[in-house]
C-alpha cells in the first residue's frame, strides 16, 4: 500500500514593526507618523485575522518575517504562536528571494508570500493561491493596481523572478511576467487589487471589508 504523501504549505508574511517614523513613511506627511504606524499595525492584524482563517481550513505554517524591532517585540504585538524571522539586509527581492529559498529548501513544498498592505486580500484568495500550486502551476501571482503584486506563490525556488527586476516601480509585475515568460513557466493570476501605500490610497482601508 502506498501511502499519501503529505504537501507541506507554507505562507511568509512580510511586514514591519509599527514604530512611529520608521514605518508607512509615505503616509506621514497626510496622516502623521503616530497614525501611520497605527495604521501599519492595524493592517498587520487584519491580514493575519485572513491568515488564522486559512489555517481553520487547511494545515499551513505560518512564518512572519520582520524588519525593525526584534523578535521579542514582535511576539508581544503578534502572540507567541507564529515562527518570527528578520528580513535581513538588501532590497525586496532579495529580502523576498532569501525568505523563499529558506523555506522552499527546508519546509515547505508550496510557499506563498504576501505583504500587509492590500485589504482586499482575503482567506478564499490565499486559498487559492495554494489550490493553484497544487493544480501545478510554476507561479502564481496576485496582481497590484499600481503595476506591483500583492502575492507570489511558488512550487520550487527559481532566483531568476528576483533579479533585474525595478522594486517598488510600477514596472514589477510587467517585468517578473516577462522573466516567467522567458523560462517557461506556467503562471496562474489571482485577481488585481489595490494596495495602500500613499495617502490617496487610504480610501482602500476605509472602505475595507473583514
Amino acid at each position: 500500500m502506498n501511502a499519501t504523501r503529505i504537501i507541506r504549505e507554507s505562507l511568509i508574511i512580510f511586514t514591519r514593526y509599527p514604530e512611529p517614523g520608521k514605518t508607512k513613511t509615505r503616509l506621514i506627511p497626510a496622516l502623521g507618523a503616530e497614525k501611520a504606524a497605527l495604521l501599519q499595525r492595524q493592517m498587520t492584524e487584519h491580514t493575519l485575522t485572513q491568515v488564522e482563517r486559512l489555517q481553520a481550513q487547511r494545515s499551513i505554517k505560518v512564518e512572519v518575517s520582520f524588519a525593525g524591532g526584534n523578535s521579542n517585540l514582535m511576539a508581544q504585538w503578534l502572540g507567541d504562536g507564529l515562527a518570527y524571522t528578520t528580513q535581513g539586509e538588501g532590497d525586496l527581492g532579495t529580502r523576498m528571494a532569501r525568505s523563499l529559498a529558506t523555506t522552499l529548501h527546508d519546509r515547505a513544498d508550496y510557499a506563498v508570500i504576501i505583504g500587509t498592505d492590500c485589504p482586499g486580500l482575503n482567506t478564499e484568495l490565499l486559498a487559492e493561491a495554494f489550490d493553484q500550486l497544487h493544480w501545478a502551476y510554476d507561479l502564481v501571482l496576485g496582481p497590484a493596481v499600481d503595476g506591483g503584486y500583492y502575492l507570489l506563490g511558488l512550487r520550487r525556488f527559481i532566483p531568476e523572478l528576483f533579479v533585474g527586476v525595478n522594486w517598488g516601480s510600477p514596472e514589477v509585475l510587467s517585468q517578473t511576467t516577462a522573466i516567467a515568460q522567458r523560462l517557461n513557466l506556467s503562471v496562474a493570476y489571482l485577481p488585481q487589487l489595490p494596495d495602500v501605500d500613499r495617502p490617496e490610497d487610504l480610501y482602500i482601508w476605509e472602505q475595507r471589508s473583514s
